[in-house]
């Protein structure tokens, strides 16, 4: 949080009173705001955005006398207009800005005697406050603090573990029909043809990082065009995904397995419907992805489906290709959100302006598992309303718990490796919130996650005296 967040508190004159709050941005440098509703003094609120206040003659004398007012950004400083209206009367000062909202950073030595609040406003919730609520309002402004812990954190934790384990043990369970088809051979030429994973070696982590740095980077810069990019992208793969798992569900059951013949293919009926749904439903989400009343639902679902298909399919061949990848997606994540601020114009970093969308583009990558804010606060109306976690936080350390898994099915070591790495991550999650909720900001959680799975993994063959074979990896392959 770069600025201080506030609420505008605004109530019509209906029976009942129809209410509505905003999101302000305010220095509290120069002006403390009450903590809460009971402490505040509403101010009947004057619009004049026709204004930029750059000189008392705009206005009518008399018209601000002890009232909040609203007027447009541009053409002098904050301060300037503040100074402005407390000579008109005024009592609150609001100014409307159409570009995205910004810390309120003029100098407030130079106008020691402006002792009104001043708070920036979107135009747009101006627009929205007199249609709602009518053209006779009144406002006030409140702070309250922010909450220490959100319960949409659980929800997330929830998610991202389940997610890890599932992934882990799907790709224990490809393993060990593997294993079973190279035993025999009149299923092996069958289970070649089902076979659809990729393994990583040491070379393609390497690449598969730089690729990731220069998409970031061009993002940054390209980010109004690429969107829509990644956003088909993920259409396409989140209802591949979601068919995969869907199906290998369905495959469990042994009833409802009618055919049908198409292009010389046996096809089987229910998994025409699974096709279609998966489709439809990556669709519905591509129409309304900017509903956030539920189409986050929608985005975590086909979000973790494509975490899961990722984790499965993707094989990491040793403990040695783990290290390597996830150290350096950790330096990766370090670098673009603590580093880049220094290097950027506007002091921010790459990987948040990414996330949030740079300049303000309404359009966000929906590469995040994201869940409501279950606390109220500024928070939620100045444009974070979720809790999020990106699917890198999911899918990287998941593909070190489905190694795990693999080489306790190789072994046959009773998921020893698979259970204490799932039960690092899930140790990394919490790590995470907490630093979270004690530094007051946006944290990369590979930084925790990172050294809890990896360090867990290495015990846990250090104590078994398998760490040649670990680090290595089977090779049971010919």
């Amino acid at each position: 949080v770069t600025a201080d967040e506030g609420i505008l508190h605004a109530s019509g004159n209906g029976v009942p009173p129809v209410t509505k709050d905003y999101c302000i941005i305010y220095n509290s440098n120069w002006i403390s705001l009450p903590k809460s509703l009971d402490n505040a003094t509403f101010r009947t609120l004057e619009n004049l955005t026709s204004t930029v206040l750059c000189n008392s003659s705009e206005v009518p004398s008399g018209l601000m006398k002890d009232k909040a007012v609203v007027v447009m950004r541009g053409n002098c400083t904050f301060l300037e207009k503040a100074r402005i209206a407390q000579s008109l009367g005024a009592k609150m000062l609001l100014i409307a800005s159409k570009p995205r909202l910004s810390p309120l950073s003029d100098n407030k030595t130079d106008f020691e005697d402006v002792t009104l609040p001043v708070a920036l406003i979107r135009y747009n919730d101006i627009v929205d406050m007199q249609l709602r609520l009518g053209n006779e309002v009144n406002v006030t402004l409140y702070s309250p603090p922010l909450p220490e812990f959100d319960f949409s954190m659980v929800v997330i934790f929830l998610i991202a573990v389940f997610t890890v384990a599932l992934g882990g043990y799907w790709s224990g369970v490809a393993e060990l029909e593997s294993l079973k088809a190279i035993a025999s051979p009149g299923e092996r030429e069958t289970r070649q043809k089902k076979e659809e994973n990729v393994t990583f070696t040491p070379v393609t982590v390497i690449l598969f990082v730089v690729i990731c740095c220069v998409m970031l980077v061009l993002l940054y810069f390209f980010y109004k065009w690429l969107v829509y990019v990644i956003i088909s992208v993920f259409c396409l793969a989140s209802a591949m995904s979601l068919y995969n798992c869907l199906a290998a569900l369905i495959g469990e059951i042994p009833f409802g397995q009618c055919r049908i013949t198409c292009c010389k293919k046996n096809i089987e009926v229910r998994l025409i419907f699974v096709a279609v749904f998966c489709i439809a439903a990556a669709v519905v989400w591509a129409v309304f992805r900017n509903e956030d009343r539920w189409a986050w639902i929608l985005q975590d679902i086909l979000g973790v489906a494509f975490c899961l298909n990722f984790i499965k399919t993707l094989k990491m061949p040793n403990f040695k290709s783990c290290v390597i990848l996830l150290g350096l997606l950790l330096l990766y994540d370090v670098f673009f959100v603590f580093i880049t601020p220094f290097i950027t114009k506007n002091g921010a970093s790459i990987m948040v302006e990414v996330a949030a969308g740079p300049f303000g583009n309404s359009e966000k990558l929906p590469v995040v598992i994201r869940v409501p804010r279950l606390e109220y606060s500024a928070s939620i109306l100045c444009d974070v309303p979720f809790s999020l976690l990106g699917f890198g936080d999911i899918i990287v350390p998941g593909l070190l718990v489905a190694y795990c898994r693999r080489f306790d099915v190789q072994t046959s070591s009773s998921s020893v490796y698979y259970i204490s790495c799932t039960i690092a991550y899930a140790v990394g999650m919490v790590l995470t919130f907490i630093v979270l909720a004690l530094m007051k900001m946006g944290q990369p959680a590979l930084l925790y996650l990172v050294p809890c799975t990896l360090i867990t993994s290495s015990l846990v063959a250090w104590r078994r005296r398998e760490m040649k074979k670990f680090w290595k990896g089977t090779s049971y392959q010919v």
